[in-house]
């Protein structure tokens, strides 16, 4: 029959499997538009599968069956427009998710593979390392990681800042945990800052370290504070824990030790 498709050939020309055209039959959301009396074949024309790859579209943002079913038997113009272009904010939103997930995960697998380069290995061995000034963050609420948390983690800094202010601010790509006088909040790192108070000051020099687990983060501390008491005479006003991602959901810990500041030519 001249312009019209058995449903195994609409089902191919959508990219689409014969039972879902089935299951769209039975729920009225798009019935053949043909029936033969005779052999009970049911035909589509292109009409109906224009309807089937529109709903293709509206299902790839995010919208229920239901939902679709009811925008397709809407007459008013009005609400058709208003629901289209609800349909693409939710469109927006969701390519937005995406790339940021991207980006995590593109960033995940570089940290990965440089580890492997590197010859990365869990050690508890000690080490001092030079660094250079940091200015950080303190969340002012967190006080521990956790997969909720880490996952989006730059987006709690940034709800602290005046929107007025979120494009003056550029943070590293990590986190920490920061603890003084007992208490422990999680930082961010500012790559980019104005001059604002309530940021914090971590200062260049040398920093006694370790790599430890979550399990074993506590008994490595006390040893690391024990050696700078002991080797470096040093009682350190603050102790910072670098989160060091291990795996897919997994992560580890640098511990610094401040013993050292940098002298400077005068």
């Amino acid at each position: 029959m001249n312009n019209y498709f058995t449903i195994k050939q609409a089902a191919e020309i959508v990219e689409m499997t014969t039972e879902t055209l089935r299951h769209y039959d039975r729920i009225g959301l798009v019935k053949p538009c043909h029936k033969d009396e005779l052999s009970g074949y049911r035909y589509y024309s292109e009409q109906e599968l224009v309807k089937l790859q529109t709903i293709e579209l509206l299902k790839a943002m995010d919208l229920t069956l239901m939902d679709i079913k009811d925008i397709l038997q809407q007459n008013d113009l009005s609400k058709v427009i208003a629901f289209l272009k609800q349909a693409e904010k939710r469109a927006d939103d969701k390519i937005a998710r995406l790339h940021y997930a991207k980006s995590k995960i593109k960033r995940a697998y570089l940290h990965y593979e440089n580890k492997f380069h590197d010859g990365y290995s869990q050690s508890e061995n000690y080490f001092v390392r030079h660094i250079e000034e940091r200015v950080i963050m303190l969340s002012n609420k967190m006080e521990s990681p956790t997969l909720k948390n880490l996952w989006d983690y730059h987006r709690h800094f940034y709800q602290q800042i005046e929107t007025s202010l979120h494009s003056q601010f550029l943070f590293e790509d990590m986190a920490g945990m920061f603890t003084t006088e007992g208490i422990t909040r999680l930082f961010a790192v500012c790559l980019k800052y104005p001059s604002l108070e309530g940021l914090t000051v971590l200062p260049e020099g040398d920093y006694l370290c370790a790599i430890c687990t979550e399990e074993n983060k506590n008994a490595v501390l006390q040893n690391l504070l024990e050696r700078a008491k002991t080797e470096y005479d040093v009682c350190p006003d603050f102790v910072l824990h670098n989160i060091i991602v291990t795996g897919i959901l997994q992560w580890d810990y640098q511990i610094q030790l401040f013993i050292k500041k940098e002298k400077r030519n005068v």
